[in-house]
């Protein structure tokens, strides 16, 4: 027996270890984001801070284990092995919940996911509890067995933490952007010290006198000078700071800099001190479990089904190589891991100042909010005077933005968002609240990005779709995890040893899998060089050579998929091969999707390069581009009746119908290839032979029609299939008109250009 759950801790600290990793790549983005989003310093330099920041806090957390000891449950009222298996299943849980989220690159909260699987595996437990008979002396219902009280303060507390965050995001950045406007490098003066003091005296305010209340070096007398000078060394603070910051922007230093930085530290430690629960906590507490039992139960003539575990209401003692280890371990993680960046990457462009690269598209929700938001607008400016809105649309004049190379933000907002999300986490902190940093940081970063106006009307809509997307997996998270940990306690403990040795092996097969699953998709996934530079540069010609090259591939692609596609859904059809027609309308509307952002992102290159230019060429990219688009609708009405037929099963098309028309069909197909590398090689020599190819085509497709016309009055009988047949030979002379406005257009903008050769890079 002792061999057996010595093992299972052991496999519980393994958990522990890839927790701590999961957790900060999902994480990081708490911290990071203001500061890679501002460009406030290098990535080596903001890495380097916040893994300082980290260590500290992991180092010095030890208050908030007690959550994971008895938060959620009463542990009087459990038996060891009942125990165990609430550990063991809340652990393995987490672990393959986080890792899913960060493999789709969606921030989640390691709070609620916690929280709700210590919820969810304690509900199971007592379930069963209530219903075998077992003799539960002082217990009348489920609500003597879970610590319901503080379930619901936590739970409240988490979410809560979302409107807070929301609300004080947009008071504190609109009040900050009108002190300093998007212009925040002019007439800084006395303004600039104050700021920073305010700054940096409620960031050592709250992590001093209240974020760090249960560090393990908080002493009772230390606890009782800070509380009983709190008055004196906020001042005395304040004065220094606010001296220091005035000196450091006299002295050409940017302060606004330096508060990120210290905001960052102080963001990373918050984090470590406040979340490491999530990590390690359910880890500690089961290994306390474990050998209070050897040492206290087996000795007292007790087994793991009879000794209960009242000790764990005692006050948690966490070692402190403990809490260095999983420092350490969360500065690793936080410097290698490659899921980070994808987590960061989300939460930065839903928050960008600019249109860029929206990820998200547009939900009828999001269109309802942004409705309502314009009515409220609307209205407030309707009662608010002149003199007043010509004076606030002065201070938020946008046209004066300084962003700095490659930001998302300025340094403004980035300042807000970190000292802000961190008083607010280390107030949850002193509370004994484990508010989800996820939540805070996310919220905080969404109410200022409002604020600041970055919501404009061709945004809107799509970042809140975003925002909205983002707040739904936090749900699914909460919904999930308590599902999750509530199934696996059960056939823990209902299976036994057994149970548990599946949920361990279950546990790293998922793990496993992700981890390739997600190397595999990884490198598959190719980076779009081009739009990076088309979206960050600041040299119009060299945004222009990779608009070409852009446009010629995404051009390229959509003509090969649908020669693909054409060739494809013909063939079906004549197999009556019901499953492929399926799947070809689902790939045509993804690749409609694929299409649309391609364009939206294109049109913001031509934003960006000589406005001359843009004006002689854009009209040739948008009737190539219009008629892709037109292509791709061709492909759905042709596959459309084709499946509906299919699907009925009515009768196939007929062997007379495959014959005449697969020459056609071959022809036509060798057209979509040969002006896609055309386009691609950037040599238009063969076009106007490709371009009569596709006229000839037209013709023959339009005798085609008549003599299928002529059938439909004679054959009655196979009707049906006849009407399938004419709609082919109909929209197929519909895609040779298309894809010849496509050569026509692409040799417009590609060719005949002195500016432009298309770059070697795409050929």
């Amino acid at each position: 027996m002792e061999i057996f759950y010595f093992g299972i801790i052991c496999f519980l600290f393994i958990l522990a270890v890839i927790d701590l990793n999961v957790g900060v790549s999902n994480d990081a983005v708490n911290f990071l984001n203001s500061a890679v989003g501002a460009k406030a310093a290098s990535i080596k330099v903001i890495m380097t801070i916040a893994a300082i920041g980290i260590f500290i806090g992991a180092s010095t957390s030890n208050g908030m284990m007690d959550i994971a000891r008895h938060g959620m449950f009463q542990p009087e009222h459990f038996y060891f092995r009942q125990v165990m298996c609430i550990f063991l299943a809340v652990t393995a849980s987490d672990v393959v919940l986080l890792d899913i989220f960060n493999s789709l690159g969606m921030p989640t909260s390691t709070t609620v996911s916690m929280v709700f699987e210590l919820l969810g595996a304690s509900f199971a437990i007592s379930l069963i509890k209530l219903n075998s008979g077992e003799n539960l002396p002082g217990v009348e219902g489920m609500a003597d067995l879970l610590n319901t009280g503080k379930a619901l303060e936590v739970i409240a507390g988490i979410f809560l933490s979302v409107a807070i965050a929301f609300f004080f995001g947009i008071i504190v950045q609109w009040i900050s952007r009108l002190i300093f406007t998007y212009n925040y490098k002019k007439g800084l003066g006395k303004k600039i010290g104050l700021f920073g003091g305010v700054a940096v005296t409620s960031i050592l305010y709250f992590m001093l006198f209240k974020g760090m209340k249960g560090a393990s070096f908080m002493t009772p007398e230390i606890k009782d000078f800070l509380n009983e000078n709190t008055g004196m060394l906020l001042l005395g603070i304040f004065v220094v700071s606010t001296i220091l910051m005035q000196f450091l922007h006299a002295i050409k230093v940017n302060v606004f800099k330096v508060i990120i930085m210290i905001g960052t530290f102080a963001l990373a430690m918050a984090f470590a001190g406040n979340d490491l629960v999530n990590f390690i906590g359910v880890t500690m507490a089961a290994l306390d479990s474990v050998l209070h039992f050897f040492r206290e139960g087996i000795a007292a003539g007790f087994t793991p089904d009879t000794y209960t575990m009242g000790f764990l209401n005692d006050p948690a003692t966490t070692s402190i190589w403990f809490l260095i280890g999983a420092g350490v371990i969360m500065i690793y993680s936080l410097v290698t891991s490659k899921k980070a960046h994808e987590v960061l990457k989300t939460s930065i462009n839903l928050s960008r100042q600019d249109e860029g690269d929206e990820m998200f598209g547009s939900s009828s929700m999001a269109r309802r909010l942004v409705r309502a938001g314009m009515g409220f607008v609307n209205g407030l400016n309707s009662i608010t005077p002149r003199k007043v809105k010509a004076w606030v649309s002065n201070r938020f004049n946008q046209e004066e933005a300084t962003l700095d190379d490659g930001a998302a933000f300025d340094l403004v907002r980035a300042s807000v968002n970190l000292v802000l999300a961190g008083l607010l986490i280390a107030l949850g902190t002193s509370l004994k609240l484990p508010l989800s940093t996820t939540y805070v940081t996310f919220m905080v970063g969404m109410g200022s990005s409002l604020a600041d106006r970055a919501w404009g009307r061709e945004t809107a809509v799509f970042r809140i779709t975003g925002v909205i997307s983002v707040i739904g997996g936090w749900f699914l998270t909460a919904g999930a995890a308590f599902i999750l940990a509530g199934l696996v306690a059960t056939l823990n403990y209902l299976a036994g040893p057994v149970g548990m040795a599946i949920t361990v092996v279950l546990a790293l097969f998922l793990l496993v899998r992700s981890h390739l699953a997600y190397k595999k998709k990884n490198t598959e996934k190719v980076r779009d060089v081009k739009m990076d530079v088309i979206l960050t540069s600041e040299d119009p010609q060299e945004v222009w050579e990779n608009l070409c090259g852009h446009a010629a591939e995404t051009l390229c692609h959509t003509l090969e998929y649908a020669a693909d596609t054409y060739d494809g859904v013909i063939c079906a059809f004549a197999k009556e091969d019901v499953r492929k027609l399926r799947s070809a309308l689902g790939k045509i509307v993804e690749e409609k999707a694929w299409l649309k952002k391609m364009r939206r992102q294109e049109t913001l290159g031509f934003r960006r390069i000589d406005k001359g230019l843009a004006f002689e060429k854009n009209t040739w990219y948008y009737l190539s581009s219009n008629n892709a688009q037109q292509i791709l609708n061709t492909l759905t009405r042709i596959t459309n009746p084709m499946k509906e037929h299919t699907d009925n099963n009515f009768r196939p098309l007929s062997p007379q119908y495959l014959e005449e028309f697969a020459p056609y069909q071959k022809r036509l197909v060798d057209v979509f290839r040969g002006i896609s590398e055309v386009i691609r090689t950037g040599d238009f020599t063969n076009a106007e032979k490709l371009s009569a190819e596709g006229k000839w085509l037209k013709k023959e497709m339009s005798n085609l029609r008549r003599v299928q016309t002529h059938r439909l009055q004679e054959d009655a009988d196979n009707i049906k299939v006849a009407f399938v047949y004419l709609n082919l030979i109909q929209e197929s002379h519909e895609l040779l008109s298309e894809v010849r406005n496509v050569l026509r257009g692409c040799e417009k903008f590609f060719v005949d250009q002195k500016d432009c050769t298309l770059p070697e890079a795409h050929l």
